[in-house]
């Protein structure tokens, strides 16, 4: 549904200035329609359908070389009504309009999307415990309990965006930095420590298994008890925060797990905190080093960032070109082959993968309009079949004053498609390979 909605009004981004100027468009067509279509119906000059291949979508329009590869019309002579016989700046703004309406889509969607449900984030100052480390991230020098203030001297406001699609911020800003090293700042015992990350870090990051590099800190506090709980039998009640175990602070469920661990079969005293009260209790622990209650995290302080429809013009076009600029750096270190990405590109299984498996509307509509800005700049790019091959020989006729000849333009396609197709190929078997 998202990728239709995106097709669509791509292709209408080329449809409606195509009519404007008084183009013929022979085709108007969701999905491709290769030997047969599932639905077709003409109106006027144009074709209206739906192909049975759903690999995006397109447009046919009279008198140009595109992925139809219908060079006959082009051996007779230009009509009016033809693309070919339109002024060079016509034809620039008929091709730019996809570019331009998914650009302008993922804006004015995020700008909704800020208007209707706001800007939900966990700011990273609420972080008091500051995070916990993956594996990967003590691998480069980071430790427990770490508060982080800046990276590459930008400081760290946010450390989770719940309406975005980044996830958490400071991991976000090292993976797309394009510099050869980060220099990280982090608060360590009340003394400020850098933290130097060399160049690749995004290979070795991705070798390590892309195990999110911090986690939110956060204390435990108890939701439920087993059935004969030694905890429960003790004194303690639902709610209780837990602060230490046997006088030995404990700040996340992984340091309480290894300190009960510690004092397997003995009786140790646990710190709470029950409201403002700080109290302590003698709990029995078990030979397997439990004390029998289920445990549920602190809801994170998440802050929400309210907007009128007037404001949130101008968030949401903030919004849209920050996901753009990260989108872009991501691109640039996948074809940098000293990263050896080339196995995390993906096809639809990635895409489809993003997307939850319950219904959400603000998840939905946050995914189009990452997708919207993605299918902009895939599209621009100077690649023959893509729009923005036809910009390229669009610019150099505009630069030259004669068009480029019509077998450069046709060998161009025909290279630009056969290099699609291969990437196409190779981002779904990477989702079929990464299934085994």
């Amino acid at each position: 549904m998202s990728l239709s909605i995106l097709v669509i009004l791509h292709e209408l981004g080329h449809f409606i200035p195509a009519k404007l100027f008084k183009t013929r468009v022979e085709k108007f067509y969701l999905f491709f329609d290769p030997w047969f279509s599932l639905v077709k119906k003409k109106i006027g000059d144009t074709e209206y359908g739906i192909g049975w291949l759903p690999l995006g979508g397109y447009v046919k329009i009279s008198g140009m070389i595109d992925e139809s590869m219908d060079t006959e019309q082009m051996k007779k002579p230009a009509e009016s009504w033809e693309f070919r016989a339109k002024p060079a700046w016509q034809r620039l703004i008929i091709m730019l309009g996809g570019v331009t309406v998914n650009l302008l889509l993922g804006i004015f969607i995020y700008s909704m999307i800020l208007c209707v449900w706001g800007n939900k984030y966990v700011s990273n100052d609420s972080l008091k415990n500051g995070v916990v480390c993956s594996d990967f991230a003590k691998d480069l020098g980071f430790e427990d309990g770490d508060k982080l203030v800046s990276i590459d001297g930008e400081k760290v406001d946010v450390f989770y965006n719940i309406s975005g699609d980044a996830g958490s911020y400071a991991y976000l800003e090292m993976m797309i930095s394009n510099d050869e090293e980060y220099s990280v700042i982090v608060t360590r015992e009340e003394v400020d420590k850098e933290i130097i990350i060399g160049p690749n870090f995004i290979k070795h990051f991705v070798r390590s298994g892309k195990e999110p590099l911090f986690e939110a800190r956060i204390p435990v506090k108890i939701s439920s008890f087993l059935e004969s709980s030694s905890a429960e039998k003790s004194g303690l009640l639902k709610d209780d925060v837990l602060l230490s175990i046997g006088g030995v602070e404990t700040h996340d469920f992984d340091e309480l797990r290894v300190e009960l661990q510690n004092h397997k079969s003995k009786t140790v005293v646990v710190g709470v905190l029950r409201g403002s009260e700080e109290l302590a209790f003698p709990v029995e622990v078990s030979e397997e080093g439990m004390i029998g209650f289920y445990p549920t995290s602190f809801n994170l302080d998440i802050s929400n960032e309210t907007f009128s429809f007037i404001s949130s013009i101008p968030a949401g076009y903030n919004l849209a070109i920050t996901t753009l600029g990260g989108y872009i750096n991501q691109f640039a270190l996948i074809v940098n082959l000293d990263n050896e990405l080339g196995g995390e590109l993906g096809g639809f299984g990635t895409i489809g993968s993003l997307f939850p498996s319950d219904w959400r509307w603000e998840r939905f509509w946050s995914l189009t309009a990452f997708l919207s800005l993605i299918l902009a700049f895939m599209n621009i790019l100077p690649i023959p079949a893509l729009d923005g091959g036809h910009v390229v020989f669009l610019l150099y006729e505009i630069v030259a004053r004669k068009p480029a000849p019509d077998k450069v333009i046709e060998y161009a396609q025909v290279v630009g498609i056969v290099l699609l197709l291969g990437l196409l190929i190779f981002a779904n078997a990477n989702d079929i390979l990464k299934l085994f």
